[in-house]
Parts: structure tokens; sequence; C-alpha cells
């Protein structure tokens, strides 16, 4: 993916080959006082997020004048792939966000991206939890943890409290409630299955850890101690059956989008969705807030905080000082803070220090977490083998093709190969 260039720039460029300096893809340096301006470029799947990262690193130029950072996202289903044949073909980005888990150990182990171990703060600053998805079994760290996400029930406050109806604290409740709000002439849920995703990250991952347990108990799944086809497993994909009469009439031709829609739209009540939706409702004509995911009765509640993205940089930039300086920075708490209040909301950071966030829905989401278990996605850590199996497994079940124990059994048939 080439850089266009200004008509200065251009200039500027052949001046500089006249001049026999060499103009590099992934960075560069531009006239300017002190002896020019260096130029890093910044990989991303957040497409939606220029706007913001763009304050942020307007934000670090204040204090380095001298470095530049431009932030180059990549569509979001692309970037894999997008950002393997780049670093394969020596055009990657210097610094790049980083997946958790396997597919960025993949990149690290290929020795594209940087060890980051050393950078200051990095160890210090992050719990060793925040820091696992990209941490190496040696203990070396690929990237610095820069925001995760949350999952919770959206709904909507004035429809509640019209109707005279509590936030549910099992899920036994939450059924209960869904069939008054049907009774009602309401539709409960706003989530669909066309786009599929969905489905399985924001409901089903969201709701597991009130049955599976948290982080402690998923390493037992990932090491066959425990089954994929045990109760507890079983019993939440009897949570996605039970709720399946809630959803919206079609369903199955509900995209991500139309769910967003109808939530806003007072067309369902109730969406289970995750923190980044949070900037959607800005300004709708009603109340709204979230509560956790309800745990069946008898057990603790749990919540999906899943580690969504680091940043990293490329071995082989050739800026490797202002890369790491602007890691640091990061992994401080002053770059944490100012990170904090330019990441779009529903992002949370997630360093050691105490963070207010601006946006009181945001704050009320990640409130969630007091008092409670939390743990990534299920499925990200050992078992993203199985996730496009479990996504339709999640499906049959809702529309009834599987049984939650047929389900179950097809999942821990499937684990079993990955052990």
């Amino acid at each position: 993916m080439m850089k266009k260039l200004t008509k200065g720039a251009a200039a500027l460029a052949i001046l500089a080959v006249a001049a026999g300096s060499t103009l590099f893809f992934s960075c560069a340096k531009s006239g300017g006082a002190g002896g020019g301006t260096i130029v890093l470029t910044m990989g991303s799947w957040r497409a939606d997020d220029v706007a913001q990262m763009n304050r942020l690193l307007a934000e670090y130029k204040k204090i380095k004048p001298n470095v530049e950072i431009r932030f180059q996202p990549t569509n979001p289903p692309d970037y894999n792939a997008t950002l393997r044949l780049q670093l394969d073909g020596g055009t990657g980005p210097d610094l790049m966000y980083a997946r958790s888990y396997a597919p960025g150990r993949e990149l690290f182990n290929a020795g594209y991206f940087a060890d980051c171990s050393d950078i200051p703060g990095v160890k210090a600053n992050f719990t060793a939890s925040n820091s696992a998805p990209w941490t190496m079994e040696d203990g070396k760290i690929f990237a610095v943890p820069f925001a995760a996400v949350s999952h919770a029930v959206y709904y909507n406050k004035t429809i509640f409290q019209k109707e005279g109806l509590a936030i549910p604290q099992t899920w036994e409740e939450f059924l209960a409630l869904c069939q008054t709000l049907l009774a009602k002439g309401y539709t409960p849920l706003a989530n669909g299955v066309a786009d599929e995703w969905d489905i399985l990250e924001t409901f089903f991952l969201g709701l597991l850890p009130n049955y599976t347990g948290g982080a402690a108990e998923r390493v037992k799944y990932e090491t066959g101690e425990k089954k994929l086809n045990d109760a507890n497993f079983t019993a939440a994909f009897q949570a996605m059956a039970s709720a399946a009469k809630f959803l919206p009439r079609g369903y199955e031709s509900v995209t991500y989008n139309d769910s967003q829609a109808m939530f806003n739209t007072q067309q369902a009540v109730m969406f289970i969705d995750g923190s980044w939706t949070v900037g959607v409702y800005d300004g709708v004509p009603f109340e709204w807030g979230v509560f956790a995911i309800p745990a069946p009765a008898g057990k603790p509640a749990a919540i999906t905080f899943h580690p969504d993205m680091a940043i990293t940089y490329n071995r082989a930039t050739k800026y490797p000082e202002e890369c790491r300086e602007f890691l640091a920075w990061l992994a401080s708490e002053t770059g944490a803070v100012t990170a904090s209040a330019n990441l779009p909301v529903g992002f949370f950071p997630m360093i050691n220090f105490p963070i207010v966030l601006l946006d009181a829905h945001a704050n009320e989401f990640l409130a969630l977490n007091a008092g409670k278990e939390t743990d990534a996605r299920f499925v990200w850590p050992k078992f993203l083998d199985l996730y496009a199996a479990m996504n339709q497994a999640v499906i049959q079940v809702i529309r009834g093709g599987q049984t939650p124990r047929q389900a179950a059994e097809a999942m821990e048939t499937a684990a079993a190969k990955l052990r």
C-alpha cells in the first residue's frame, strides 16, 4: 500500500534522491528545525478510530515535536493478511497494533514484532494477567497492552421505568424479564445471527464465564482436566437455546448493524453487546444503561473483559529508539491518562493506575467489573481454532438444529484434537 505524496513532498523526495539520501517506505525524515522530523507509520485494524488516534498522536507530538506518527489503519477483516504481506515484503509499518494471543505470537516468532520486555513501564505498570496475551512462554513481552473491551447487556431505562421492571440478578430472572417484555408486546433482545460473529463473541462468550468460571477454570478446559461437554458448558449452550425465542422476529436475517439500529430506535428493549458500542447511542431520545449478563442462580457473576489490542514496533524499522520512546510513553501513567481521554468510547486502559473515564456510560460499563472475576473470551488464549465451529454450534442451538448436549459434545471432540 504505497503512500501518496503531495506536490511539496514529491519535490522534497526528488531533492533527497539528488542529494544521495534514501527514502524509506515505512519512515522518513522531512526538512525542519533541529535536523528534521522523523515520520513513523502505525498500522491498525481500527479503521473507525482515525479521528481519535490522530488526536492522541497529536498530543504525543507536543512532547516529541521532532516525531510525527501517521495512523494508517486497514479494513478490519483484512488486517492480519495485509500486515503479513507488508511484513513479508519489507514494507511493514514502524508501529502496529498487535492481536492478542496466537496471532500476535505468530508474528513475534516470525521475527517481525520486536521484544518490548525492557521498555520502561512494560513490566512494572501492567499486571501479569493483562500482559499475558502478548507474553511468550519464556516471559518475553512483545507489545504494550493498549485497550480492553467488555461485554454486558444494554437496556432501555426509560422502558424499564415505564413498565416497573428491575435489573435481573440471575439468568432465571433475566429469562422471566424477557418473557414479561414479550407478553407486553416488546421485542426483548436485539441480537441477530446474520453476521454470525457477533452472536458468538458478544452473547455466548459474554455469558460463558458465568457457567465455566474465570481464567483458572478456563485453563482446566484447555488442558483437558475439564471437558467442553461437561454440565457447565452444556448449560451455557442451554442458555442460548432458552434465549432464542426472545430474539427479533426473523433474527436469521438481522445483521449486527440492524441490531444496533433496533436498540437505537427502541424497537428492542435490550441488546447483549460489547463496550465498543457505547458511543453509538449518544444523543438517543431515551435513557439507557448497562448491566452484567446475569449468572445462573447459585453461581457468581463473571465478566468477559477481553484484552483486545496492544501496540508493538517493527524489528526492521529504521527508528527503533523513537518507536521505543513512544511505547514507553504509552506504558507510563501520563501516556495512559492521555490515551484514555482519546481512546474510542468503550475501550478501556489496561494499566495499573486508576483511570477516570470522561464518558459516564463507559464508567458505568467499567464499574461492572467491581467484585467480579474477569477473563478473556474463552477461545482466544488456546482454542482459537475452535472459533468457527463454536460459532456454528451456537447458531445451530438457537435455530434448534442441535441440542445443547450435541453442541457440547461436538466442541469437546474438536477441543480434544487441539490439546
